[in-house]
């Protein structure tokens, strides 16, 4: 569906059931880690393309058992790869409604800073006439003063 304009709330009751939503998704993960930058580095990556490749290797583990030492848990490796199944489709949905999320509020954002620069326009006219509004209009102005005081980048020269 194309953007239009959006109108749309979410009341305190909404957000708290998000909340609540989101301490439930937790609260069925207790698995979850959180990994340090180093130990992200040191770990193998297991992207689409070995997804493949993980899955040929179980296979061969589970039809060759024989070849394995008895060391190697062979029952581990098989909660590894569906948990992974399981997260990847469990991502897949996550990054989707947070896409979805980041885009409405862009918009949302857009059309809140479009009204608030009409609004600008209007106190700024109507602060020539009426008294008490200078002060406002000077405080929302100060807004486009910083982008104004940032020294520009220096020409290219070609």
């Amino acid at each position: 569906m194309p953007y239009q304009n959006i109108t749309a709330s979410l009341t305190p009751a909404d957000i708290q059931e998000i909340k609540a939503a989101f301490a439930t998704i937790q609260a069925k993960m207790p698995f979850l880690v959180t990994l340090s930058a180093e130990e992200r580095r040191n770990l193998f990556k297991m992207g689409d393309k070995r997804l493949a490749f993980v899955n040929n290797s179980l296979i061969a583990a589970q039809s060759n058992r024989d070849i394995l030492p008895a060391s190697f848990d062979l029952e581990e490796f098989v909660r590894d790869y569906q948990l992974a199944a399981n997260l990847t489709e469990v991502l897949i949905g996550l990054r989707q409604l947070t896409e979805q999320v980041d885009d409405t509020l862009m918009a949302v954002g857009s059309e809140a800073m479009g009204s608030s620069l009409t609004v600008y326009d209007y106190v700024k006219t109507a602060a020539k006439k009426t008294p008490g509004l200078k002060t406002i209009a000077q405080q929302l102005g100060e807004r486009f003063k910083a982008i104004k005081s940032k020294p520009a980048k220096a020409a290219v020269d070609s």
